[in-house]
């Protein structure tokens, strides 16, 4: 992990980023394994719309009312490293509707005064792949290094781009170091969100980025629930069992030895651009 150092920010927005909630859902695990303190949050008057991404009110414990407004926050882990392993700092809350430059450049200003040496950002997009295949990841880098150490592909994708690819742009100009990881959700599994198979696929790819294990038992469990259920849903469907066959075939032409990793990050490009709306989908 010499190209990305020790103290990595992982990022996961909800939104457009976001597609079957994987990334969020990692995050989440993320979070669940260790005990965080807060870092750094936004001022939500400066980036949200509320007319889109609206507060919502919740009873307290005393039966008072709360509002609860969306955030974007960044979080350190309070215990410190004693085994040498990469300490892991989680950004996370909602895409912002504004301001995106100020945005990602309040949290890299931040980045710079508490030395953080890289960044791992999750994103997840809806794809034509099958629900019964391994969930693939697309994992990228804009930095030569970083390209090189862990051998990750260079994204030659062009087109709209969401928060994610903001902050790494602006982290890189900064001379912090980045490393994407994009999860292809099947779409016609969108309604079927959270997805949990992509989620696992996310966290087994950091775990082989960084070498570090989570806890993700339950995740495995759930994924296979998951799998189970969309099977039995197409099982009562002739077309869609059909469909869900011809992408099974398609994948696995993609993972025959014939296929070169050229190949294979050639068809995720081709997909990005077919998107009209980019690599993701906004959660309605």
């Amino acid at each position: 992990m010499d190209a990305l150092g020790d103290r990595i920010v992982i990022v996961a927005f909800d939104g457009w980023n976001d597609a079957g909630e994987a990334a969020s859902g990692a995050i989440e695990v993320l979070r669940e394994s260790a005990d965080y303190e807060l870092v750094h949050t936004v001022d939500p008057e400066l980036y949200f719309d509320y007319q889109y991404t609206r507060p919502s009110s919740k009873m307290d414990a005393t039966g008072r009312r709360e509002l609860r407004w969306p955030e974007a926050s960044l979080w350190r882990p309070r215990a410190e490293r004693t085994d040498g392993e990469p300490e892991f700092w989680l950004l996370t809350g909602v895409e912002p509707a504004r301001t995106w430059q100020a945005f990602a450049n309040e949290f890299i200003d931040v980045a710079l005064r508490d030395d953080v040496s890289g960044f791992i950002l999750l994103g997840a997009m809806l794809s034509d792949v099958p629900h019964t295949r391994p969930i693939s990841i697309f994992a990228a880098s804009s930095n030569e290094q970083a390209r090189e150490t862990l051998g990750l592909e260079r994204s030659l994708y062009e087109g709209p781009v969401g928060i994610l690819s903001v902050i790494e742009h602006f982290a890189e100009g900064a001379g912090i170091p980045s490393a994407t990881l994009w999860a292809s959700v099947p779409h016609y599994v969108a309604s079927a969100a959270p997805s949990p198979k992509a989620t696992l696929a996310l966290l087994d790819r950091l775990e082989e980025l960084t070498g570090v294990d989570f806890p993700r038992e339950r995740l495995r469990t759930d994924a296979a629930t998951w799998e189970a259920s969309i099977d039995a849903a197409a099982a009562d469907d002739e077309e869609m069992t059909e469909y869900i066959h011809q992408l099974e075939r398609t994948r696995d032409t993609w993972d025959s030895p014939e296929a070169s990793g050229d190949a294979i990050a050639q068809a995720f490009e081709r997909y990005l651009r077919r998107r009209d709306d980019g690599p993701g989908d906004r959660k309605r």
